[in-house]
């Protein structure tokens, strides 16, 4: 085949790796006529090849969040999901906090979109709409931007905000809009003066840039025809996620050699003749650039378990170059780029983990102003729309229990992709709100038959407030076959839904209720809930205002507290903390709900997985969890999201039922756990008002695999049957901190311990300290005006405290 390399072809998904795209541009030239292709299910084509009708060629856009006061959102969750949504959520956020006598003033958020987002979750106002209309949106703010009447009061309203904020707004669409919205965002981000100011337009990061469906599509062509002798893929599972109407297995089974890089068995490495084991990115060297272009190093942090293979050796092994290790490729790459310094600098590379100053400069690029023509039209019947999973994506990571286990950010669903439908589109279906709330109590809901382009498909149906009518969201990535123990045979598989011409779905859907009896499923939110009407009402949980009001009224969560008292009387004695006084405090104002956090904790303290048949029946391990609140019609409420670790109360009631003082106070605060000590009674479990504890009710940790034991963390003890648990506030990483600090002889800094939830936090909701520093940001924040314990009227003095959220709506929209 190498002999007559015209048959031959790789197929990849998108590159950032420069020592890995040099690489395939040295394979191209030494094998005249051979082929590239990439391909990714959850691709940037749209973004792509909008900014290319936008600026006239292949570009890469990167966005300053920091510096935009004024935000609209065209359907993108650029806080949750997307190249640098980390990045940019942080960047969010550090314009959303609001401080006593220091904030002046904070950004507004737009968001229009059709299923219920992070993004929209913190946004000032929310639109709900149907997919398809978004571009209509976008068109009618362009012509109201220009002078045109605006075709609604909405549009007219931020038309003029961001009239206001010329240079210093953003105007972002989401990847699952097609190419024209991109290059209609583009040209009114163009018109008001924010290319150059919030938006930098670079060269793309990519290696090679190209419209991925179509190289997947011309590979398919050449399948089909006999062009293709052999096929080698480097990572993805095209078998699995190809456009339906691809037939991508048909083609493939076409090839005489076919051979797969993947990391395991999927559907794509049973239809190849070779399978060759994929490396992990922490198991081999290699480089890669960021959103921005930024380059890091990647380095290994543990040899290669099961003797695999990365797409470097691959590469280096076709190039003729088999004794070529990864490390040899990626200093081979750089050395001649730096020269004589180059050792110097390699290490200073491998210190800081990243490549100082090597983004990718800012491009002279003015986007084009007339606008492309419509491409869409709004459906008369419902409206499909197709997403990727929040926890496992595309599917790829469907064998990972953590992710599995993960409450999907918006529904609060473990280890399931349900159909997502507003009240009105259940009820126009015959799934009304009496029989939809007592099948939720149940933990179970209906099933229904969802029949798009002529393929029926049965799946379980969930009613999410604030889901735009008319439409239903589907998430792809679950039904798989082969991927493992976990992955194989769990959820519905979306993809025979995905068709070329609409990769996101579109309209002419139908749904219909089927005579089945009801579906289980694992939905975490409303487990031990309490009914507010038996508890006289609201509670004050959440307790939020506008910034004009705060303003006025910065202490305004004392008016909302809902058992006000001026003293609390108690028992229990008073403690004296001579050394530390470790609290946390948490901002729901600038939390997404992205579930970062929890899953850090569950990485850090060997919290177990438990499976979906436990998690029904409320036996979750999760240390942390984020609640989801609504306030407001169900049409479109607003949204909030609260972490709850333990609170670590002062007036712990789960300290003096425990028989055997498992469960003490400590002298720095802390509500310590003493797993040896545990007989389960479980008495403090049923005594804490916040239900943070977890039981072992099941031998759920795995001692034995030896694969498990390297991922554990050793500074924590692994628990087992009958012994209860719950969230230490990282107590080893605050005996770490002591022990360096006590080295040194000197108090341990402010900053020195960070919880796995605050490191993990990409907005910097969490902030952790010690309350006995002054100068400590806890204890700045401890007293802020807007700072209030959860219950507080239990007088359980939670060390865990909140400040209230503070939202920036627009006056001139009611809503």
């Amino acid at each position: 085949i190498l002999k007559n390399p015209g048959g031959l072809r790789i197929l990849t998904e998108a590159i950032t790796s420069p020592t890995l795209g040099a690489q395939m541009q040295q394979l191209l030239a030494q094998y005249p006529g051979m082929q590239w292709h990439q391909w990714e299910a959850v691709s940037r084509d749209n973004v792509r090849e909008g900014l290319r009708t936008a600026f006239g060629a292949y570009v890469n856009a990167v966005y300053h969040f920091d510096k935009a006061n004024v935000i609209v959102s065209l359907d993108s969750d650029f806080m949750d999901s997307g190249a640098g949504h980390l990045r940019y959520a942080r960047d969010f956020a550090s314009r959303r906090r609001v401080r006593h006598r220091t904030t002046t003033s904070i950004n507004r958020l737009y968001a229009i979109e059709c299923s219920p987002s992070g993004t929209g979750a913190v946004a000032d106002h929310r639109i709900p709409m149907r997919s398809s209309e978004v571009e209509l949106f976008a068109r009618s703010l362009f012509t109201s931007l220009g002078g045109a009447p605006p075709s609604s009061a909405a549009i007219a309203a931020i038309a003029k905000d961001l009239l206001a904020n010329r240079g210093a707004s953003i105007v972002i669409a989401g990847d699952d809009q097609p190419p024209v919205v991109h290059a209609i965002a583009m040209a009114i981000n163009q018109l008001l003066g924010n290319i150059g100011s919030t938006i930098t337009i670079t060269d793309p990061v990519e290696v090679a840039p190209v419209n991925q469906l179509e190289s997947l599509r011309k590979l398919v062509t050449d399948m089909n025809s006999g062009i293709v002798k052999a096929l080698i893929i480097l990572g993805g599972n095209p078998v699995f996620d190809a456009p339906a109407d691809f037939n991508f297995i048909d083609a493939f089974k076409k090839v005489p050699f076919r051979a797969h890089l993947s990391d395991y068995y999927n559907e794509t490495s049973m239809l190849a003749h070779w399978h060759v084991p994929e490396t992990h990115y922490l198991e081999s060297w290699g480089d890669v650039r960021a959103y921005d272009g930024t380059v890091s190093i990647v380095q290994p942090l543990i040899a290669p378990l099961y003797n695999g293979r990365s797409p470097h050796e691959v590469l280096s092994a076709m190039a003729g170059g088999l004794d070529v290790s990864p490390y040899d490729q990626v200093r081979g790459y750089w050395g001649p780029r730096i020269g004589a310094t180059f050792e110097d600098t390699w290490r200073r590379w491998l210190n800081d983990g990243v490549i100082a100053s090597s983004a990718l400069p800012q491009r002279t690029a003015a986007a084009a102003a007339a606008l492309p023509p419509a491409t869409r039209n709004p459906p008369p019947a419902i409206e499909l729309q197709l997403k990727a999973d929040p926890t496992i994506y595309d599917g790829r990571f469907a064998n990972n229990g953590w992710l599995q286990e993960l409450p999907k950010p918006q529904t609060k669903i473990t280890w399931d992709n349900v159909l997502l439908v507003s009240p009105k589109t259940a009820n126009d279906i015959g799934f009304k709100d009496d029989e939809r709330d007592a099948l939720v109590n149940e933990r179970r809901t209906i099933l229904v038959d969802l029949t798009y382009r002529g393929r029926t498909t049965r799946v379980p149906l969930w009613v999410i407030p604030g889901h735009a009518d008319g439409c239903a969201t589907l998430n792809f990535g679950y039904g798989r076959e082969t991927g493992g123990h976990i992955a194989s045979h769990l959820g519905v598989n979306v993809y025979p839904l995905r068709y070329s011409d609409a990769m996101s779905g579109g309209g002419g859907a139908q749904i219909a209720r089927v005579d089945t009896p009801a579906y289980p499923i694992a939905c975490t939110q409303e487990h031990q809930s309490i009914n507010p009407k038996d508890v006289g009402g609201d509670r004050g949980i959440i307790r939020d205002t506008t910034f004009p009001e705060y303003q006025k009224n910065p202490f305004f969560v004392r008016s909302l507290e809902a058992n006000p008292e001026e003293e609390h009387e108690s028992l229990y004695p008073e403690h004296d903390y001579k050394a530390h006084a470790w609290a946390m405090v948490i901002d729901p104002s600038v939390c997404t709900g992205c579930n970062g956090c929890v899953v850090a904790c569950q990485a850090e303290n060997n919290i177990a997985v438990v499976g979906k048949d436990q998690v029904q029946r409320e036996r979750e391990m999760h240390w942390l969890r984020i609640d989801r609140y609504y306030r407001g019609p169900v049409e479109n409420p607003d949204v909030f999201h609260q972490p709850v670790p333990c609170m670590q109360c002062e007036n712990a009631p789960c300290e003096p039922v425990c028989p055997v003082e498992a469960t003490s106070h400590s002298a720095e605060g802390l509500n310590d756990m003493t797993y040896n000590r545990c007989v389960g009674t479980r008495y403090c479990s049923n005594n804490c008002p916040y239900k943070v504890r977890r039981f072992n009710f099941l031998f759920y940790s795995d001692y034995n695999t030896p694969a498990l034991k390297p991922m554990r963390n050793p500074d924590v003890t692994i628990r087992t049957r009958g012994v209860m648990e719950k969230c230490t506030y990282c107590v080893q990483r605050i005996n770490a901190s002591k022990i360096e600090a006590e080295k040194q002889n000197r108090r341990v800094r402010d900053g020195e311990v960070v919880t796995a939830c605050q490191q993990a936090c990409p907005t910097d909701a969490i902030v952790f300290g010690d309350m006995n520093d002054p100068n400590s940001r806890v204890a700045k924040l401890k007293k802020e005006p807007a700072n209030y314990p959860l219950l507080a009227e239990l007088n359980t003095r939670p060390r865990t405290t909140y400040l209230g959220v503070v939202r920036n709506p627009n006056p001139e929209l009611k809503s």
